[in-house]
């Protein structure tokens, strides 16, 4: 495949909706990059030439947020989303992917619209506890995130149910979400390179790409950087229910 006009009209765009996400914007934007990209290729290739793309944006996330993160919050989700990748490498053909988008989506849904309910509540004068960490929680949706991740890429929905709950400062909140994500882009790396969706063609197409994402993923950066908590964490909610709504729709659909 020869890219043309169409191919980076589209390309480009998608690019820079990861690369605001990689910066900190939330979840429902990098969402939209793969569906769109698939509209000139097939998905598999859309993720694959999407996927050395992503690994750049972690390097730059990482070094814009490389002062902020929750070493306790990022210890107890790791061990259970790398385990998540290897369950989803050996049985990801056994689940089929428009199921667990549904089901994703749809506890993604209920987790956000629970955060406005609450929310109301407040307004109302009911007090609510900021919830503390739970390993086993912990574990149970790194396992979910480190799945849908390998499989459907889709991992932050379940990472966000675990650690948006446990009202982190935003700058400490991102930077543990850029180190997850880093991490488990770079073991799928492995995982697609031995399936040869990265062949020299996918490669060299993600590398004309490249020179976007540095720019989208600062430009989100320095919007987080500056957001006060009462504003990040309704942007971030609202984030994921269109995430949620969006794999609810793909998986319903499927």
């Amino acid at each position: 495949m020869t890219p043309d006009t169409a191919f980076y009209l589209t390309a480009i765009p998608a690019v820079i909706l990861i690369g605001l996400t990689k910066g900190g914007m939330g979840e429902a934007l990098s969402m939209m990059g793969v569906p769109l990209l698939a509209l000139v290729v097939s998905p598999v290739k859309a993720a694959a030439i999407l996927l050395p793309v992503l690994i750049f944006m972690d390097w730059v996330s990482l070094w814009i947020w490389r002062r902020h993160g929750n070493r306790q919050l990022l210890l107890s989700m790791l061990p259970g989303a790398l385990a998540g990748i290897g369950i989803g490498w050996g049985t990801a053909a056994l689940v089929p992917g428009s199921i667990l988008r549904l089901l994703i989506g749809a506890m993604t849904i209920l987790f956000a619209m629970r955060y406005f309910w609450n929310r109301y509540r407040a307004w109302r004068g009911a007090v609510l506890a900021v919830r503390g960490q739970n390993r086993v929680a912990a574990s149970f949706w790194g396992t979910l995130s480190g799945y849908t991740s390998f499989v459907t890429h889709a991992g932050g929905p379940p990472f966000q149910i675990y650690a948006l709950p446990l009202g982190l400062d935003p700058k400490e909140f991102t930077g543990t979400s850029v180190r997850f994500f880093a991490i488990l882009n770079l073991v799928k790396l492995g995982a697609y390179a031995s399936l040869g969706q990265l062949d020299t063609e996918n490669l060299w197409i993600s590398f004309t790409l490249l020179p976007f994402a540095p720019f989208a993923t600062m430009a989100g950066a320095w919007v987080v950087k500056r957001m006060r908590p009462e504003t990040y964490y309704p942007l971030m909610y609202g984030m994921a229910l269109l995430a949620g709504l969006r794999l609810f729709w793909t998986g319903f659909s499927g």
